[in-house]
């Protein structure tokens, strides 16, 4: 996901979501929205973009991750 975020599927990073962050409170439009612990950025609102996730959004993942991982609340 790292080295080429313009090549991930939407169904991948749903599942990457969804273990980090749990079931989206929003789902079911084009979009999928995460709760995180902090409030503000970086938010976790993904979109479905013809079967691919995309790249801008793949990113704001990782740093999201990132920032849960060093808060030490990554499952």
């Amino acid at each position: 996901m790292r080295r080429e975020p313009a090549h991930v599927r939407f169904a991948d990073l749903m599942k990457v979501c969804e273990a980090y962050f749990g079931k989206p409170r929003q789902h079911g439009t084009s979009h999928a929205i995460f709760k995180t612990p902090w409030a503000g950025d970086p938010r976790i609102n993904i979109q479905n973009a013809k079967g691919r996730a995309k790249p801008y959004q793949v990113r704001q993942v990782l740093i999201a991750i990132e920032k849960l991982e060093s808060m030490g609340n990554a499952e």
